[in-house]
């Protein structure tokens, strides 16, 4: 019995251990499975943070998206010369216009020199002469001095146009100067007479000429371009980039057709006054017009002033870099844009001042019509000085790409852009800022419009300037050096720079809106105040031609694409008496 007995503890002390040990095991599975269902707990937050994070991160980018304010430094030089270019005359040019049997030729040099860029994709120096009208020997005699030219030497490129405003330009040929080394005792060009090599000339223009040959031979197939160089002396330090010195030209550049167009009527005293009597009245309503306005400041630039495009919306890098079928399109879009708007024409004004003087000031003041009608004008200055400025408005509706990479001609980098206007002060000879100051438009002021001519004193006026510009987005920090710029090159002008945002800027803006429509004539553009590009803009291009009636944006990019066209049937379009 005790044997059983043993038998049954020790059976009983198995099953016990047994169970333990079952127990145990089925703890295992448990622990296990509660262990994994924590680690992808712990993995899929981590995608949810990974996915906010993206998330915020795509936020900061559209906030702050590549481009804007530029610090890389102008690379130092060790030396720099001033030198001037002379565009003499070229003689025995090709004739385009069998009409005239002549040409309307025209010159545009760019400069080049082993100086680096800050970037590669900076623009060259260029200059462009005036249009010498039904002429094959034209004579310009255009001197452009330019600072900073190393001693280790420059490329000058000349190519000669037939000018053909309703087409496009046709090429005349092309002169390309060399020079691997200029020093103070540089011996110079004086008047040397350059072969005009014609493989990059037109070949319609050249078929006539090589026509003419045959039947009179006494007529050569080769042209020459008379051009001289000199070096003036040493620039100024720093050295490393080089910049226009002179001369100070402006241009004002004037399109009726788009003016009808847009429904924009010539500034006063530009009316057609043809005819008389009730012909003579119907004429002079009957005028529009609209100005595009260049101006060349004496360098340089202050080197602050260096802004990229902003990366704002996905198209636009490729529109700029012309990457992609889409991006080229739109490049192409906006440089025939450009070329129409600042159009050179029989109707071009054009001129020279002193730069930096008071003529220059009261040269600007006319082509921005001092401080009549509450204009508002959009601009641009480039890396080499050149102020480009239109009136703008949005009460016309027209949204042609951004306005201000029209003004830029397409360009990576600028120095500068935003909006600015004009207002007379009741105080000249103190600050603007003085507490007893008052400022026309937003007061009646005597003395000026528009009961009376405006006063002819720059230091009569105040010049507000902004960086109102989605495009380029110039940092606000720089405006202090875009002041003392523009102060140097204009003197006499109350010059105050303030940021986009500034809430005073915003009322006074709205003045001048408020006066526009109470006393101004339209010189508008074919912008609105939006500095941005648009998606709109896009369908504009795709929308072009699709043979049904156009709205008022497409006529208007119609005629910029075709004047001619734009000619025959924009009257039509718009309701207009031929």
């Amino acid at each position: 019995m005790q044997n059983g007995h043993e038998e049954q503890r020790l059976n009983a002390n198995q099953a016990k251990e047994s169970g333990k040990t079952s127990a145990d095991s089925n703890d295992a599975p448990s622990g296990l499975v509660n262990h994994a269902h924590t680690d992808a707990l712990n993995e899929k937050l981590g995608k949810t943070k990974d996915k906010l994070t993206t998330k915020q991160q795509k936020i900061q980018d559209q906030r702050n998206p590549p481009g804007g304010f530029d610090k890389t430094p102008i690379r130092p030089a060790h030396d720099g010369y001033t030198v001037k270019f002379t565009i003499h005359r070229a003689t025995n040019l090709p004739v385009s216009d069998l009409n005239t049997r002549s040409s309307d030729p025209f010159v545009i040099a760019t400069l080049m020199s082993p100086l680096p860029k800050r970037h590669k994709e900076d623009p060259d120096m260029t200059m462009r002469t005036t249009t010498i009208h039904k002429s094959v020997d034209p004579v310009w005699n255009t001197e452009w001095t330019v600072s900073g030219v190393p001693s280790t030497g420059f490329r000058l490129k000349c190519r000669i146009y037939d000018e053909d405003f309703a087409d496009h330009d046709d090429r005349l040929g092309n002169v390309t100067i060399n020079i691997d080394h200029i020093d103070e005792n540089w011996s110079g060009l004086r008047e040397q007479a350059y072969g005009i090599k014609k493989r990059m000339g037109s070949k319609r223009a050249y078929m006539i000429r090589g026509c003419v040959s045959l039947l009179n031979h006494n007529v050569s197939m080769s042209g020459t371009l008379v051009m001289s160089a000199e070096v003036l002396g040493k620039s100024e330090e720093p050295y490393g980039r080089m910049y226009t010195l002179g001369k100070t030209f402006w241009w004002k550049h004037y399109s009726p057709m788009i003016g009808r167009l847009t429904g924009m009527k010539a500034p006063e005293g530009q009316e057609d006054v043809s005819g008389s009597g009730e012909e003579k009245d119907k004429s002079k309503a009957q005028k529009y017009d609209f100005q595009a306005n260049q101006f060349q400041l004496q360098g340089p630039v202050p080197a602050e002033l260096y802004h990229r495009f902003v990366e704002f919306k996905p198209f636009v890098k490729g529109m700029f870099a012309k990457a992609g079928l889409r991006g080229r399109i739109l490049n192409h879009a906006l440089h025939h844009q450009h070329a129409r708007v600042y159009n050179f024409s029989n109707t071009t004004e054009h001129g020279e001042v002193k730069p930096k003087s008071e003529e220059a000031s009261l040269q600007f003041l006319k082509m921005v019509h001092f401080d009549e009608g509450g204009r508002i004008f959009t601009y641009v200055i480039t890396l080499d000085g050149l102020l480009r400025f239109t009136e703008t408005g949005k009460e016309f509706g027209i949204d042609l790409l951004s306005k201000h990479t029209m003004h830029s001609d397409v360009n990576i980098y600028i120095a500068f852009s935003g909006e600015f206007f004009i207002r007379r002060l009741s105080h000249p000879n103190k600050p603007a800022e003085a507490p007893e100051q008052k400022t026309h438009p937003d007061a009646d002021l005597p003395g000026g419009p528009p009961n009376s001519p405006p006063p002819q004193q720059a230091k009569e006026y105040e010049w507000v300037i902004d960086n109102d510009s989605g495009t380029y987005r110039p940092d606000a920090s720089t405006l202090p050096k875009l002041k003392a710029f523009l102060k140097e090159n204009f003197p006499g002008i109350h010059i105050v720079t303030k940021e986009c945002t500034d809430e005073k800027l915003a009322k006074w803006k709205d003045q001048q809106r408020e006066k526009k429509k109470a006393e101004g004539q339209n010189v508008e553009m074919v912008q609105d105040s939006d500095g941005d590009i648009s998606s709109s803009d896009e369908e504009a291009l795709a929308e072009h031609g699709s043979g049904r009636k156009k709205s008022k944006r497409e006529r208007v990019f119609a005629a910029l694409e075709d004047p001619s066209s734009a000619l025959k049937h924009g009257g039509k379009e718009n309701g207009d008496a031929a």
